[in-house]
């Protein structure tokens, strides 16, 4: 591991003065006499951006172990130990700088980074093997379901998408870029709106359109929390598991894949079919076309917030707090907390998810 001279950094830090709107930039602090790179990992902390930079330049050994101030999770130690750039060569080097806060908050040194996760030491855990096809060994799995909930409920996580299939067009399937859904879905939700204009006013349709995204909202709830979550009802068996794992699992194993963020759109008509069929069998064609329109914007709308929470700078405060509540969900507690876009349906079912 590179050592660092912790005093000849601070000499750096003062020699390389930058704007304050930096700080997003260069984020360090230090933990149990090592030097920790949190730069890239700001945007992504389930109790925001702020609370790092409240604490950024500090040692944060002992907020990371206390229950009344800020306790963290095994999981979060494991992704704590993957941004170490280094550690302090003299102990005593910290009690001698008083106004360590300042420096970290106000300087900047050219940003290191993190070495290579070591991923054969995942393989300790007996679980999946990052190095090969996942789907093949979920697939041949021996470990029971309790060992496999456990186990995608700590997070991993790699620089590149890992490989889901051998196959080459299979894990291309699996594969998918942000902005493959509103080109996909655009064009369909514009279908719906066209066949609803054959015999509705543009007024009903924008209602019914309205109504579409209000009724996406439920789907998005009950989806994830019963369908994607489904894991009291799970059977114990290896091909259970791995349909599991395939719908939502790999999410929860690897949260910051941007390639497996959004839905491929393969499983996304699988899910939408049935759905749409049966907006079909309880309302008129027409009321039903203006209805789907709107569910699949609400859908669209979904997966771009998903996927901003995970990997964007929230420009709005709701999305500060939906990014902040989502990542608590994947980090803290994945048993509540399935709002997506809002809290709103988890309020009504008595499912938020309190950070504090």
């Amino acid at each position: 591991m590179l050592k660092i001279d912790l005093i000849k950094v601070f000499e750096a830090f003062f020699t390389q003065i930058t704007d304050i709107a930096n700080i997003y930039d260069k984020l360090w602090v230090i933990h149990n006499n090592k030097v920790y790179d949190l730069t890239e990992f700001a945007l992504d902390h389930p109790g925001g951006a702020e609370v790092l930079l409240e604490w950024g330049g500090r040692d944060v050994s002992k907020i990371m172990t206390s229950p009344t101030l800020h306790e963290h999770t095994q999981s979060a130690y494991e992704l704590l130990a993957d941004l170490c750039i280094g550690e302090i060569v003299d102990n005593t080097v910290t009690s001698q700088v008083k106004d360590v806060d300042s420096i970290f908050d106000e300087r900047t040194v050219d940003k290191f980074h993190p070495e290579t996760t070591d991923i054969k030491s995942d393989l300790n855990e007996k679980f999946l093997n990052l190095n090969k096809p996942l789907f093949a060994q979920m697939f041949n799995c021996n470990f029971s379901k309790e060992f496999y909930l456990k186990q995608i409920h700590q997070p991993r996580h790699l620089p590149y998408s890992a490989k889901l299939f051998a196959n080459p067009m299979l894990e291309l399937l699996t594969k998918t870029p942000w902005y493959a859904i509103p080109i996909l879905w655009i064009p369909a939700i514009s279908y719906y709106i066209y066949m609803a204009s054959g015999s509705l006013s543009s007024r009903t349709i924008i209602v019914l359109f309205l109504f579409g995204i209000g009724i996406w909202t439920l789907l998005e709830y009950t989806l994830h929390r019963f369908l994607f979550h489904i894991d009291t009802l799970l059977p114990d068996h290896p091909y259970a598991l791995s349909v599991h794992f395939a719908l939502h699992g790999i999410h929860h194993y690897l949260p910051m894949d941007r390639l497996r963020l959004v839905m491929p759109p393969i499983l996304g008509f699988c899910i939408a079919y049935p759905i749409i069929q049966l907006g079909y069998m309880i309302f008129p064609e027409n009321i039903a076309c203006g209805l789907i329109s709107g569910a699949i914007f609400g859908y669209v709308c979904y997966d771009m917030t998903h996927y901003h929470l995970h990997h964007a700078r929230p420009f709005t405060q709701h999305l500060r707090e939906m990014k902040s509540y989502h990542l608590a969900h994947h980090y803290k507690n994945y048993e509540v907390g399935y709002g997506i876009t809002s809290k709103f349906w988890d309020s009504v079912f008595d499912t938020v998810l309190y950070k504090d």
